[in-house]
């Protein structure tokens, strides 16, 4: 995934609409993120994830508390490229919310946009379709992303004590290796009811002989 560009407004410090041009910062071939305790470093990246998944990790339950003080709506918009199987594809997410208490908000708008030479063409306008069409073409969760991609501050911890099969199902969904591990735990399976049921009849057979 390459970010291209993200817009984002009433999300914690940041009240007014601002704007990360990615294909601007990239030109050097990398960036940094830089500033004092507090100026909205990581609010960026919640951005990201909001943006993503309609979640912002760092926050309970996922929304809490994230809208600006003084703001009663907030809006984020991601645009970014993928590529695949010789070819590379640009879409934008959307999503936007309504204060629904002191710190509780609600989805007023969620959005999968694939960009074309053509125009926008809307893939998912609800809010569990835009999430899974962006877990779909991505292959992470929300939780993967955050592991692997946006490293939130003390989660490093966590992201080095993975075992046994949080592991395994992570770097599996990483690498997109479900279609190996599980179609052949599918195979083997089949196998063993074949053998099973063959053994079975077997033993049947030779208690009717005695």
């Amino acid at each position: 995934m390459k970010p291209i560009l993200l817009k984002l407004s009433g999300l914690q410090s940041y009240r007014e609409a601002q704007e990360v041009d990615f294909e601007r910062l990239c030109e050097a071939g990398v960036f940094g993120i830089f500033g004092p305790t507090g100026s909205g470093k990581s609010s960026i990246l919640d951005a990201v994830t909001l943006a993503l998944y309609g979640k912002v990790e760092r926050a309970a339950g996922g929304t809490q508390g994230i809208m600006n003080q003084a703001e009663k709506t907030l809006a984020v918009a991601f645009t970014f490229d993928l590529a695949g199987g010789g070819e590379r594809k640009r879409y934008r997410v959307e999503r936007q919310f309504k204060r629904g208490g002191d710190v509780s908000v609600s989805n007023t708008l969620s959005r999968f946009v694939e960009v074309t030479d053509g125009g926008d063409v809307v893939v998912a306008d609800k809010l569990a379709d835009v999430t899974r069409c962006v877990e779909e073409r991505i292959g992470l969760n929300m939780q993967d992303f955050t592991r692997a991609v946006v490293l939130p501050q003390g989660k490093f911890a966590e992201f080095l004590s993975l075992t046994g099969k949080d592991r395994r199902s992570m770097l599996q969904r990483l690498f997109r290796l479900e279609r190996f591990g599980d179609g052949l735990a599918l195979k083997l399976s089949q196998r063993l009811k074949t053998a099973e049921a063959a053994l079975q009849e077997a033993a049947a057979e030779q208690l009717g002989l005695g």
